[in-house]
């Protein structure tokens, strides 16, 4: 697992306030919007974008079409922050 990947993890569980959850809980392409992954919900994807804003310099637009794929797993996350250079290569 990259560091990248356990420490959005343990942003996600962090800002999500998952705290009957660790960072060994969430595969690297569970699915955060899915009941078969974290299940998460708008409310949360609102909360998650502030974070990486405010975290990595990540700014999401609602309307972006490719804001849903780039919020679909940790290592989707990842690779977004890679690509904007705010992150090197593990």
């Amino acid at each position: 697992m990259s560091d990248l990947n356990l420490e959005l993890k343990a942003f996600i569980i962090e800002t999500m306030n998952l705290e009957d959850m660790s960072a060994s809980d969430i595969g690297d392409d569970t699915l955060l919007f899915s009941e078969d992954g974290l299940g998460l919900d708008s409310i949360d994807a609102l909360e998650l974008v502030l974070g990486l804003k405010k975290t990595y310099g990540i700014v999401l637009e609602a309307n972006d079409e490719k804001t849903r794929e780039h919020l679909r797993s940790v290592s989707t996350l990842a690779t977004l922050i890679r690509e904007a250079g705010n992150r090197p290569a593990d």
